[in-house]
């Protein structure tokens, strides 16, 4: 089953952005607001980007760039349909996590409608799969998602599960999709169930959004 419905392609989008902007307005207030060097500049850098260098990799990969207006005759997201979402959205970046402490990067969780987490969720592992599409490794983000990826042995025709199965909750994962932790900082934490020799997905993360 898909992460997310292709109607749903454009609310899950802006929903990722807005997740990244509220995660980028957390940090800033962890962080000095000083130079490059001070901690905080890392934690900007790492989830503020422009939307074009997405878009080029979307239309790169024969993928209609995608509007960010969420649909507003969805009655499953008429909470994020009355959220407001930036025109100019914040985005993950390819960029190391920030030095701001890690106990609070770990934390980090940010106040926003169940919907907004759920289609920010269900985007995300949409982008994951793009990136690396296969069926060798499950990725399971409870309760809203899960997606295979990766080469390898396919699913068991009985329980029809990989052999390799990595699980995680909706906040460290879209930590993680932001670049907003690393993948040994939140495995390390015990924030990560990993079954199967394939229990990193660090290279492939963070995500840019398309």
């Amino acid at each position: 089953m898909a992460a997310i419905r292709e109607q749903d392609l454009a609310a899950g989008k802006a929903a990722l952005h807005q997740w990244a902007q509220a995660a980028q307005t957390a940090l800033a207030a962890l962080g000095p607001h000083t130079p490059d060097d001070a901690p905080g500049s890392a934690a900007s850098a790492a989830l503020s980007s422009s939307i074009s260098a997405a878009d080029s990799l979307s239309n790169r990969s024969g993928q209609a760039v995608i509007d960010a207006t969420i649909p507003t005759a969805q009655a499953e997201h008429q909470t994020t349909q009355e959220t407001t979402v930036s025109a100019t959205p914040t985005v993950p970046t390819e960029n190391q996590p920030t030095q701001i402490d890690a106990a609070e990067r770990l934390s980090l969780s940010p106040d926003l409608p169940r919907p907004i987490w759920a289609l920010a969720v269900r985007y995300s592992l949409f982008l994951l799969e793009r990136k690396a599409p296969g069926p060798g490794v499950e990725v399971r983000v409870a309760p809203w998602a899960a997606v295979k990826i990766l080469d390898g042995p396919a699913s068991d025709p009985h329980n029809l599960t990989p052999p390799d199965v990595i699980e995680l909750d909706p906040d460290v994962w879209l930590r993680l999709a932001c670049g907003i932790t690393s993948w040994s900082e939140e495995k390390n934490a015990g924030h990560i169930s990993a079954v199967g020799e394939r229990d990193d997905l660090s290279a492939l993360l963070p995500l840019a959004v398309a």
